[in-house]
């Protein structure tokens, strides 16, 4: 081999492996050990944030999370069933740093404009002290009652008065932190 030949062709081999590409990177697989099929459930999506980022949405919130908590008749204090939904709103809130709420207190059409509207009001400031205490930053939530100008069902009788007497958590992408 001439002296010129061995830098042209080491000069060839370096072009070659530029051009090389490396193997496409693939997903994780992750096994559910809960799934009765023996070796679990195979998930094999975009864990870094592609399909499981879609829960970083309002909607996702209002249909998966929950947005809403019921009361009793002319109560303001959270039960079983209301605390359950809240402390998955504020795990959901805690992850999603970029949401802030606004927690939309309502009551039955029974009972006068001004009293609905404070029993409106007990019932938010509830779930946002439920909230706060569970670790969502204060200043991220807002409270606002309509008392009995915003009913879900508009009736006569007892199991539809139930639908009225909520709060309803609206959340929203301040574009703040994430």
């Amino acid at each position: 081999m001439t002296a010129w030949m061995k830098p042209v062709s080491a000069a060839c081999l370096l072009a070659l492996a530029a051009c090389a590409q490396p193997p496409a990177p693939t997903a994780p697989q992750v096994v559910d050990p809960y799934a009765n099929t023996g070796a679990g459930a195979l998930y094999q999506g975009d864990l870094a944030g592609g399909t499981l980022g879609a829960e970083a949405t309002a909607q996702y919130f209002s249909t998966q999370v929950g947005d809403t908590v019921l009361f009793g008749a002319e109560q303001a204090t959270l039960g079983a069933d209301a605390r359950a939904i809240l402390a998955r709103q504020a795990e959901w809130l805690n992850r999603h740093q970029n949401f802030s709420a606004v927690l939309q207190g309502h009551a039955e059409e029974t009972g006068t404009r001004e009293y609905n509207l404070a029993l409106g009001a007990r019932r938010a400031g509830a779930v946002q002290e439920y909230l706060i205490a569970q670790g969502v930053a204060a200043g991220r939530i807002r409270t606002l009652s309509f008392g009995k100008e915003r009913p879900a069902e508009t009736c006569s009788d007892e199991a539809c008065y139930a639908q009225n007497r909520r709060v309803v958590t609206v959340v929203s992408d301040s574009g703040a932190g994430s």
